[in-house]
């Protein structure tokens, strides 16, 4: 496939791209500072991009088979973490403008539900330092939620994500965290980037969210 990536430079970002390639797919990288993507590949191509510039990235994006969103706006200061609502917006709309039908979404873990009606955002032992991003997060599920013409895939981690081992062995979820024998919902970021690439290559969870864990 020809795969655009947006935000590949970060830490998941620059995983999947790295699966991507290792895969034999065609990536193009679209990134705020070119210079930061580390990766070398005759498959890959690095554009200077803003996910704001709707038609610009509508012209990025055009004769791709998928796009990839791993935005991170940083995590300072809170005003910041309006973006992740508008990006999902301005993504959809150049996927649409661009005839980009597929759409697999990098989201976080607050929004998912620990129990019915509770959301691991909204639990008491939440970060603080965290909860804005979290709570902007959601909101951008909900963009994807109210798109009923493009095929998306909205993809949350486990409760902690990391550098790690790529093992390929991992299990999946929809609203609710997996949790291991030990309690915990782990993922790393190199099989994180493996259920991405597993998702594009065989479609699961169309105009869905999905976790997966250890």
């Amino acid at each position: 496939m020809k795969i655009a990536i947006i935000g590949a430079s970060g830490n998941i970002g620059s995983r999947i791209t790295q699966e991507a390639l290792t895969r034999g797919h065609n990536v193009t990288a679209i990134v705020r500072n070119p210079e930061n993507v580390t990766e070398e590949s005759v498959s890959l191509e690095v554009i200077e991009g803003d996910v704001q510039d709707v038609s610009a990235m509508a012209a990025f994006l055009k004769g791709h088979d998928a796009v990839v969103v791993s935005y991170s706006p940083g995590w300072e200061p809170d005003t910041e973490f309006s973006k992740h609502v508008d990006v999902a917006q301005n993504v959809l709309h150049a996927a649409r403008k661009a005839a980009v039908n597929r759409v697999v979404n990098v989201g976080g873990a607050g929004s998912l539900y620990l129990e019915p009606g509770i959301q691991l955002v909204d639990t008491p032992d939440f970060p603080d330092e965290w909860r804005s991003g979290a709570a902007a997060q959601r909101d951008s599920l909900k963009v994807y939620e109210a798109e009923q013409e493009l095929d998306w895939t909205f993809v949350s981690p486990a409760i902690i994500i990391e550098p790690g081992e790529r093992t390929g062995k991992f299990r999946y979820n929809t609203d609710k965290p997996v949790f291991d024998e030990r309690g915990e919902s782990r993922i790393s970021r190199q099989d994180f980037a493996v259920a991405i690439l597993n998702e594009l290559e065989d479609p699961q969870y169309i105009r869905q969210r999905f976790t997966v864990g250890y």
